[in-house]
C-alpha cells in the first residue's frame, strides 16, 4: 500500500485514541459511568453503537466471504439477523431499560438476572458471568483473527503483528474511557462502515457493462449460486434464519438498551439502527456477489474469500480512499472487540470479584479492576487468535449461538414471565450453554461429524433452554413477594414512561 493509505489509517487510530481520552475525562470517575455511561447515552449513539458492536469484522469479511462461497444461503442469514434485531428493539429494549433500573439499578446483565429475584449475590449471577467471560473470549478472538488477516492481506505484515496492533489500539481506548469511549467510537465506526459498504459494491459493479453481464459472470463462476433455491431444505432454512434468535441474549448489544437515556428514545434508536443495518447488510452481500462475478470476469485469484472486500479496496480505489476502506474494516473489528472486552471486564469485576470479596470495594478500585479485566480478557483472546486457520464466521457463529441459547430465553422470561424462579433461571442458562457446546464439539454422528453439521446449534440450544425455564418454573415454588412486586413496578413504570 502507498503512503496515502497509511496516512488515512494513522488519522483513524489517532481519532479513536482521542475519543478514548475525551471519554476518560467525562465519565470514568465511578463504576456506573465506566460501565453504562451514566444511563445518558443518546438514541443516535445507541443505535449505531449497537449496530457496529453487533456486526464486527464478519460484516465486511465473513458475510461477503460466505456469499462468495455459499451463494444465496447467506441471504437467509441476513434475513434472520434483520428480523431478530427488529424484534429485539420492540420487545426487549424498552422493558429492559426500565427493569434494570427498577432492579436496584443493575449495571450488568448478570446483576439484573440476580436482582430480578431479589438476590444480589444469587448463583445465577456468578454462572452467567462465567459464561460471558468464556464465550466473549472466543468472540473477541474472532475479531482479532479478522484484524490479523487484514494486516497480512492489505499491508503484507506478519499475521501475529497484525493481532498485536489491533488489540493494542482497542485496549488503549477501552481502558481509558470505558462505556462512553466504546459507544462514541462505535458511532464513528458505524458511520465509516456505512459509507464503505455502500461505496465498494457500487464501484465494483461499474466495472461491468450492465447487470446481465455481472449476473452471467457470477453464475458461470459458481453454478451453485443458482441452485440454492432448489436444494434448500427446511433444516438449512431454519438454521440460517435462527441467527436472529441470538439477539435477545447478546450482552454487548442489550447493554446498549440499558444505557439509553430514556424509554421514549428507544423508538428513535430503532429507526436509525434498523435503517443502518439493512443498508450495511445488503452492501455486504452485494460485495460478495459482485466479487464472484469480478473474479470470474477478470481472472482474479482469490485465495481467501473472506478478503474480497480488502481486494476490492486495493484494486479499485485511490490509495487515500483505500486507506479509508481499510479503516472501515478496522472500525468493524474494533467496535465489537471493545464492547466485548468492556462487558467481560464488567462481569469479572461486578459479578465475580465483588461478589466473592469479603471486604467492601471502593468505586475507584472497581474501575481499576475493570481496566485490569479488559487487559486480561484481551490477552486470553489474543492467545486463541494465534491460530490463523480459524474462520471468522465460524468463530462468530459459535459464540453467537452460545449467548443466544444461554441468555436469550432467560432475558425474555425475566421480562415477561411474572412467576419465573431463580432455580429455573439457573437451569435455563446451564442447559442452553451445555446444549450448544455438545452440538458444536461432540462427534456424535456415525462419520465423526458433530451435530452442528446438520443444524445450527442455536436452534436446539434456544429450545432446550426455553423448555427448561418453563418446566422448572412450573415445578418450583412461587417466587417471593418482593420479586412479584418488582415485576409489577417495572411494568407500571414502563407504562408511565410511555404515556
Amino acid at each position: 500500500m502507498q503512503i496515502e493509505s497509511y496516512i488515512s489509517l494513522a488519522i483513524y487510530f489517532l481519532a479513536m485514541l482521542g475519543i478514548g481520552l475525551f471519554a476518560y475525562r467525562q465519565s470514568t470517575s465511578d463504576i456506573s459511568g465506566y460501565i453504562l455511561g451514566g444511563r445518558k447515552v443518546s438514541p443516535q449513539v445507541t443505535a449505531l453503537s449497537a449496530g457496529a458492536s453487533d456486526m464486527s469484522g464478519w460484516m465486511l469479511m465473513g458475510l461477503p466471504g460466505a456469499m462468495f462461497v455459499a451463494g444465496f444461503d447467506a441471504v437467509f442469514i441476513a434475513i434472520g439477523l434483520i428480523s431478530g434485531a427488529l424484534i429485539n428493539y420492540l420487545v426487549v429494549a424498552p422493558k429492559l431499560r426500565v427493569y434494570t433500573e427498577v432492579a436496584d439499578d443493575s449495571l450488568t446483565v448478570p446483576e439484573f438476572f440476580a436482582k430480578r429475584f431479589g438476590q444480589a449475590n444469587a448463583s445465577v449471577r456468578m454462572v452467567s458471568a462465567a459464561i460471558i467471560v468464556l464465550f466473549f473470549t472466543l468472540y473477541t478472538s474472532a475479531g482479532l483473527v479478522a484484524g490479523g488477516k487484514l494486516f497480512e492481506s492489505a499491508f503484507s505484515l506478519d499475521y501475529q503483528l497484525g493481532l498485536f496492533i489491533t488489540i493494542g489500539v482497542v485496549v488503549s481506548y477501552t481502558l481509558l474511557g470505558g462505556f462512553l469511549a466504546v459507544s462514541l467510537t462505535d458511532f464513528v465506526q458505524g458511520c465509516i462502515m456505512f459509507v464503505a459498504l455502500v461505496l465498494v459494491p457500487i464501484v465494483a459493479f461499474t466495472q461491468f457493462n450492465n447487470v446481465g453481464q455481472m449476473n452471467a459472470a457470477a453464475f458461470e463462476s459458481i453454478p451453485e449460486l443458482g441452485e440454492t433455491w432448489e436444494s434448500l431444505t427446511f433444516v438449512s432454512l431454519l438454521s440460517s434464519l435462527a441467527w436472529g434468535l441470538g439477539y435477545f441474549g447478546q450482552p454487548h448489544i442489550i447493554v446498549r438498551f440499558m444505557a439509553i437515556r430514556s424509554v421514549n428514545a428507544v423508538s428513535t434508536a430503532r429507526n436509525i439502527g434498523m435503517s443502518w443495518m439493512v443498508v450495511t447488510i445488503v452492501g455486504a452481500l452485494a460485495t460478495g456477489f459482485v466479487g464472484v462475478a469480478y473474479a470470474n470476469q477478470f481472472n482474479l485469484q482469490v485465495a481467501d474469500p473472506e478478503t474480497i472486500f480488502i481486494i476490492f479496496s486495493q484494486i479499485l480505489f485511490h490509495p487515500l480512499i483505500s486507506g479509508f476502506l481499510m479503516a472501515a474494516i478496522l472500525a468493524a473489528i474494533m467496535s465489537t472487540i471493545s464492547s466485548q472486552l468492556l462487558v467481560s471486564a464488567s462481569s469479572l469485576t461486578e459479578d465475580i470479584l465483588k461478589v466473592v470479596s469479603t471486604k467492601p470495594v471502593s468505586a475507584k478500585t472497581t474501575v481499576s479492576l475493570g481496566r485490569i479485566g479488559v487487559a486480561g480478557v484481551a490477552i486470553a483472546a489474543l492467545l486463541l487468535a494465534l491460530d490463523q486457520s480459524n474462520s471468522i464466521l465460524s468463530l462468530v457463529s459459535n459464540a453467537w449461538a452460545g449467548f443466544g441459547a444461554a441468555f436469550g430465553p432467560l432475558v425474555l422470561f425475566c421480562l415477561y414471565k411474572r412467576d419465573l424462579t431463580h432455580k429455573a433461571a439457573l437451569a435455563g442458562i446451564i442447559s442452553g450453554a451445555v446444549t450448544v457446546l455438545v452440538w458444536i464439539y461432540l462427534p456424535l454422528l456415525p462419520d465423526g461429524e458433530t451435530l452442528s453439521s446438520v443444524m445450527y446449534e442455536i436452534v436446539p440450544g434456544f429450545l432446550v433452554s426455553s423448555l427448561t425455564l418453563w418446566g422448572v418454573s412450573k415445578l418450583d415454588s412461587e417466587p417471593g413477594q418482593e420479586t412479584m412486586q418488582m415485576f409489577s413496578k417495572a411494568t407500571q413504570e414502563l407504562a408511565d414512561q410511555k404515556s
